[in-house]
């Protein structure tokens, strides 16, 4: 008796997967055949930066145009506010108002203010975010001579003590915000709460180590110390 009239089980077995195995390819290089569970291989999960109105596996134009509208890593409408329960936060949720021109620059420096009172806290956070993002090429000490000036040959940025030392800090968040000259736009990098900590302190720089205490108006020494490559 042969081995297929001992185990028609198997033998029946074996020829339905490879009737499923046919069945599961096809022409196109591309495609994954007869899936079994799709849902276990594609998410519903909307992922970050995927334009899915492209995507193939959506196979009719309604399905393509409902992922299109699904939020996913569009930036909002301009002029949208921000939404937090913390009422503190209120300032920093505003859209910013001055323009990215010379005119908005100037305005800035006349009318906008941090809406953070300057504390030792505020300037240790201020000059952890400066040792991140911009030491490299001010300084250390905002003296123009980060690693990025002295290693790769580029033009200095004015000192916090010299050239810039009367600089607004309406100017400095504006600056940060848009860049001037040779120094980019940070807004990505650094929201507006983090801004206005970095501006406190280029302030305690600009006033060779120490900050004005709120109410006062009396220059007093600071803990912090220049932040450090």
């Amino acid at each position: 008796m042969s081995t297929i009239q001992r185990n028609p089980v198997m033998t029946l077995s074996a020829l339905s997967l490879m009737v499923v195995g046919m069945a599961s390819c096809g022409g196109d290089p591309n495609s994954p055949g007869v899936e079994y569970m799709p849902d276990m291989y594609r998410s519903p999960a909307v992922e970050a930066y995927v334009d899915y109105g492209q995507d193939p596996y959506y196979f009719t134009e309604d399905s393509a145009r409902v992922q299109r509208e699904r939020p996913s890593a569009k930036l909002p409408p301009a002029g949208t506010i921000a939404f937090a329960d913390d009422q503190s936060k209120a300032a920093f949720n505003m859209p910013y108002p001055y323009a990215n021109d010379n005119d908005g620059y100037e305005a800035a420096g006349l009318g906008l203010h941090s809406p953070i009172a300057m504390t030792e806290a505020t300037v240790e956070q201020g000059k952890e975010l400066y040792a991140r993002f911009c030491d490299h090429c001010h300084g250390d000490k905002g003296d123009g001579d980060g690693p990025v000036v002295n290693n790769g040959g580029h033009p200095p940025p004015g000192a916090y003590s010299g050239a810039l030392k009367d600089l607004p800090e309406g100017k400095i968040f504006h600056v940060i915000t848009y860049g001037k000259g040779m120094m980019g736009s940070h807004a990505s990098q650094l929201n507006k709460e983090e801004r206005w900590l970095v501006v406190q302190y280029v302030k305690y720089l600009q006033n060779g180590g120490k900050m004005t205490r709120e109410g006062t108006g009396t220059a007093v020494a600071a803990t912090p110390t220049p932040a450090a490559n």
